[in-house]
């Protein structure tokens, strides 16, 4: 069992509100849907009902202690890296075309290259 499917459940389990879970987890609420029917598969039955208010059932609350406890004695979670800003430069190739200026005709080879 993923330790992030895990600490995913105990946040869901807290607030008992999906779009408020997923906005707190910095995750699209379709992955967070996703990640519960994956947990419930692995358990094998339903965690939390989903008719109407969401709340959990029986064996929800029964795993909630455990998956606590899992999550508790876990390493936190790494740091996300953020890509530095800006891309990579390019190398000008030759002259090219010059750029359309708005009320001037567009520049053409005066020419065949070659």
């Amino acid at each position: 069992m993923k330790i992030a499917l895990l600490r995913r459940y105990v946040v869901l389990a807290d607030t008992l509100h999906f779009p408020r879970a997923a906005e707190e987890l910095g995750i699209p609420l379709a992955s967070l849907y996703t990640s519960l029917d994956k947990l419930e598969d692995e358990v094998g039955h339903a965690l939390i009902h989903r008719e109407g208010t969401p709340r959990l059932t029986h064996v929800g609350e029964l795993f909630l202690e455990e998956a606590r406890a899992t999550v508790a004695a876990a390493p936190p979670p790494a740091p996300k890296t953020v890509a530095p800003a800006g891309g990579k430069a390019k190398a000008s190739k030759g002259r090219g075309r010059a750029p359309i200026v708005k009320g001037q005709p567009k520049p053409y080879k005066k020419r065949q290259g070659r």
